[in-house]
């Protein structure tokens, strides 16, 4: 075996490895979404995040210093703003909506790939991209008259994920992998704390449950939202660094396509957790999904296997 064969599927199992994380963990943020707020959430998770990742570094004994301090500003900004509207999604929204519409990346990155960096994406690619997307959309099953700006806002999300995803190869590729993870979540607290401020000194009083999450300033640290919060912080941790390593490994064309497989352990695990048994043709959105990250690891290992 090669050694891009090998990348390529350890990039494959890192990715599915966290995809199957966050579809469990993000299923618990409607229930922190009753008490909580979005960005006591965010400062707490990465205060968390952060000591345990300074923790492993220690014990590694592997530098956070960065290489290049800008790029890594420049792909740190846009896996940020992906993840706050995501989050703010999450806890006003069903878990299915908000992550499908997250995963329009894939699409994202072919559209930016070819558009910023000229990269050529052939037409096996492009069709399982558009296969995916297909499967999304039979999953959601969207009603033209529910569409709005809360609607969109996940695939705004899904943008700036997909931006972020290019980014970490073509501009990280030499970065450590906990310094990128590190740069994510200082990130992460400093937006969760501006959050606070302001949530606390312009808004005198948030609306009741789910739809005051994202209105909330600092609220009392206990029950469902601490132990969601403390299990966010680990988990986000091992997953964005799972994430992060498979674009270090592999092309983001290629291993983005994936990263579908979230909608599928989010919506098992949501069947697990909470009875929520999608329908027939929900099933076969997620198997179009499937299908279209078959394609795209069988065309890549093609690509790799032809002669120079």
């Amino acid at each position: 075996m090669t050694g891009p064969d090998q990348n390529r599927r350890l990039a494959v199992v890192c990715s599915l490895s966290a995809m199957a994380l966050f579809g469990l963990i993000d299923n618990f943020m409607r229930l922190a979404a009753d008490t909580g707020s979005l960005w006591q959430f965010h400062l707490i998770r990465s205060i968390v995040a952060l000591v345990v990742l300074y923790g492993a570094a220690r014990v590694m004994k592997v530098g956070l210093r960065m290489q290049h301090p800008s790029r890594v500003a420049g792909r740190t900004f846009f896996a940020a703003t992906a993840m706050v509207i995501y989050f703010g999604c999450l806890g006003v929204m069903p878990i299915a909506q908000a992550v499908a519409g997250l995963f329009t990346a894939p699409i994202f990155v072919v559209i930016f790939s070819v558009l910023f960096f000229g990269e050529r994406v052939g037409a096996r690619r492009i069709f399982a991209v558009l296969l995916g997307f297909a499967g999304i959309m039979l999953v959601l099953r969207p009603d033209a008259q529910g569409i709005g700006p809360l609607t969109i806002l996940p695939i705004v999300a899904g943008a700036f994920h997909a931006m972020g995803n290019i980014t970490t190869r073509r501009w990280c590729a030499d970065e450590g992998t906990l310094t990128l993870l590190g740069a994510f979540f200082v990130a992460m607290l400093c937006i969760g704390a501006a959050g606070v401020v302001v949530m606390q000194v312009f808004v005198a009083q948030a609306p009741a449950g789910a739809d005051g999450y994202v209105y909330r300033g600092w609220v009392p640290f206990a029950g469902a939202f601490m132990v969601i919060t403390l299990i966010q912080g680990v988990g986000s941790l091992i997953g964005v660094g799972l994430i992060i390593r498979s674009y270090q490994l592999a092309e983001s064309s290629f291993i983005s396509v994936f990263e579908n497989a979230m909608i599928v352990f989010a919506t098992l695990w949501a069947v697990v957790l909470w009875g929520e048994v999608p329908s027939t043709v929900g099933v076969f959105g997620l198997a179009l999904i499937v299908a279209s990250g078959v394609i795209i690891s069988v065309r890549s290992s093609q690509r790799t296997a032809r002669p120079a």
